[in-house]
């Protein structure tokens, strides 16, 4: 562990050296690493958690980089999964970065999920995020959930210990209902994305470390127009 490195935050009385040893020894899964995995990627690899996998079978476009805040426009037509792990290595060469420049199907999710301690969701599809919480809850591992639309967002930590109830269908209880769904509207803010994805990333961190009061069975939301936030028991 480079102690320089992390000083900052060893020096929180929250994390210390130890919260600092669990975050490198952590093994952490992104699916999807466009406007909400930007900011996930980013924090969690320079606060040191050891292993990173990012997953996403997309590839950068202009119109992503408004929120998209790990690429660049030289980046254009490339796999959004291998520009995130140049990109996070020259940032932290402490921590191991895997890619998986695919999309998470029924095929590989059990395969790939269980290599990891805790999924993050970077992703914006209703269908990625049934797979997720259904193959974390087959595994026993948790599942930090977020998502946006226009300049609102969402965030909660679901199937994080024995007792906890809440999963992503406690949201959606039907799921070929959620799916016939219209899509929501791509319209949104460049710093929506930004804050909801450091939330999750701050919950991410909080599970690993084991401090404070993670959203486990809640829902935290946020409306930008106002600013006004709540946290709803689920």
């Amino acid at each position: 562990m480079d102690k320089e490195r992390y000083n900052r935050q060893i020096l929180l009385p929250e994390l210390g050296e130890e919260g600092q040893e669990k975050l490198s020894r952590a093994r952490v899964l992104l699916v999807g690493v466009g406007g909400l995995g930007s900011p996930i990627a980013l924090y969690l690899t320079g606060a040191g958690v050891g292993t990173l996998g990012l997953m996403d079978d997309d590839v950068v476009s202009l119109n992503n980089l408004q929120r998209q805040v790990l690429y660049s426009e030289s980046e254009i037509g490339e796999s959004k999964a291998l520009c995130a792990a140049r990109r996070l290595r020259a940032l932290n060469s402490d921590i191991v970065i895997k890619p998986y420049p695919m999309r998470l199907t029924p095929e590989n999710a059990h395969e790939i999920m269980q290599e990891y301690d805790l999924v993050v969701d970077g992703c914006d599809n209703f269908a990625t995020r049934f797979l997720i919480n259904d193959t974390c809850a087959q595994l026993g591992i948790p599942y930090v959930y977020g998502a946006i639309c226009g300049l609102e967002g969402q965030v909660a930590v679901f199937l994080h210990r024995a007792g906890s109830h809440a999963t992503y269908r406690t949201l959606h209880p039907d799921k070929e209902a959620t799916l016939q769904m219209p899509l929501p509207s791509k319209a949104v803010l460049g710093v929506t994305p930004g804050i909801v994805g450091c939330t999750e990333a701050s919950e991410v961190i909080k599970l690993i470390c084991g401090y404070g009061q993670p959203l486990i069975d809640q829902l935290w939301t946020i409306d930008l127009h106002t600013m006004q936030t709540l946290v709803i028991d689920l």
